[in-house]
């Protein structure tokens, strides 16, 4: 079969009449061939990688012994296939070259038509080679970011048994197991229950890498006692600290909850107030009390919004990634009042009275979502639904 792509042929031969026969060879055999050809291995080196595609090579050279030539131009060029001429009672050496890093050998004095074959297949071979070498690369390249991403993502620290805390996280990023969002839970000795849900502006991974800080530095401050308003502080100047980019942002809401349950407050930074289901219904917090974003300006003070509950409770936090799918093929965004209503059809109030398990709430909500938007969604998505049961 003859080749029908032009090939970049180097020829390192210092035998001037076996150069010109191997070029006559392929004249006939492979016209598209185009044949450079040199008579030392240092000319070769200067040479390559140049966009080759492959080089014939004679290890009988005058400025190289053994297989130092193989192992230098594939140093040198990495890419090119390489097929070695070979003298023939020098079988045993052909085969040692492969071993050292070339695609096949040849005996001199073949035709035209099987010295081209050879370099045909060398090619192809080398082709997949590398296709293989980056297949494997690329498995242990996602292995190890599924390993550091699985290491970054959470564990709750609540042991009262009257909270039950259920979470959904999809990174935007396809075969991403850590977006941008973020979100944690503490419960500290005195009973106050704190959970944290965020989102970094963009979705790659310096904005993971980012809320991971983030979210570090929240548990790390929360733990040690500092008031909410000193975390968020402190959130504020690791930002800006870590940030790679001077307009990155994170948006925040923090819940915390008293010892007896009976009440919250809920700290907005930028972001959507959550869903709130007692024995007074479904309804959105409301959020007088916003601060901006984190990465922007500093606010006066991080005020909270107060929260009592009637009875025991469901809190759906979330981030925009929920509300901001389209509806359709127009424009119009999901919101927080279609939010509100879907959670009522799915009786986020069982959830606050029964308890039970509520990642089936959150997968038909997000299977609601993506319908509406027609088709996955592309933003980072995550939820924690915290369900509490009021001390008696």
């Amino acid at each position: 079969m003859s080749m029908t792509f032009p090939v970049q042929l180097l020829l390192v031969e210092d035998d001037v009449a076996d150069a010109v026969l191997v070029r006559e060879l392929l004249a006939d055999a492979a016209p598209q061939m185009d044949v450079v050809h040199v008579g030392t291995l240092r000319e070769a080196e200067e040479l390559l990688p140049g966009g080759l595609d492959c080089v014939v090579l004679d290890l009988g050279l005058p400025d190289a012994v053994g297989m130092e030539p193989v192992q230098r131009l594939r140093a040198v060029a990495p890419e090119a296939a390489l097929v070695v001429l070979t003298g023939h009672d020098d079988e045993h050496r052909g085969i040692e070259a492969l071993s050292s890093g070339a695609q096949d050998y040849l005996a001199k004095g073949v035709d035209g038509a099987m010295l081209a074959r050879a370099i045909r297949y060398a090619i192809e071979r080398r082709r997949l080679e590398r296709s293989q070498q980056e297949l494997l690369e690329a498995r242990l390249h996602a292995r190890e970011n599924a390993r550091l991403e699985r290491s970054l993502l959470p564990t709750a620290l609540v042991r009262d048994e009257r909270v039950a805390l259920t979470t959904g996280y999809r990174p935007g990023r396809r075969r991403a197991l850590l977006g941008g969002d973020f979100y944690d839970a503490v419960e500290l000795p005195d009973g106050t229950l704190h959970v944290l849900i965020g989102d970094v502006s963009g979705h790659g991974p310096d904005e993971a890498a980012l809320g991971a800080c983030l979210r570090i530095a929240w548990r790390s401050l929360t733990l040690a006692g500092h008031r909410p308003g000193e975390v968020l502080a402190g959130m504020q100047e690791m930002l800006r600290h870590e940030r790679h980019e001077p307009d990155m942002f994170a948006t925040l809401c923090v819940l915390v909850a008293s010892a007896d349950r009976s009440r919250a407050q809920v700290f907005l930074a930028g972001h959507p107030p959550p869903v709130l289901a007692d024995d007074a219904g479904v309804r959105q917090v409301d959020a007088e009390r916003v601060s901006p974003p984190l990465g922007f300006a500093d606010p006066d003070g991080w005020a909270g919004n107060e929260v009592v509950f009637t009875g025991d409770w469901a809190l759906l936090l979330y981030t925009d990634g929920l509300i901001e799918g389209r509806i359709g093929r127009g424009s119009e965004r999901l919101g927080e009042e279609r939010l509100v209503a879907m959670l009522e059809r799915q009786r986020l109030d069982e959830i606050a009275r029964n308890g039970g398990d509520a990642g089936p709430l959150l997968d038909e909500l997000v299977a609601e979502v993506e319908t509406l938007h027609g088709g996955e969604l592309t933003d980072d998505l995550a939820m924690v639904l915290v369900a509490a049961r009021r001390a008696a």
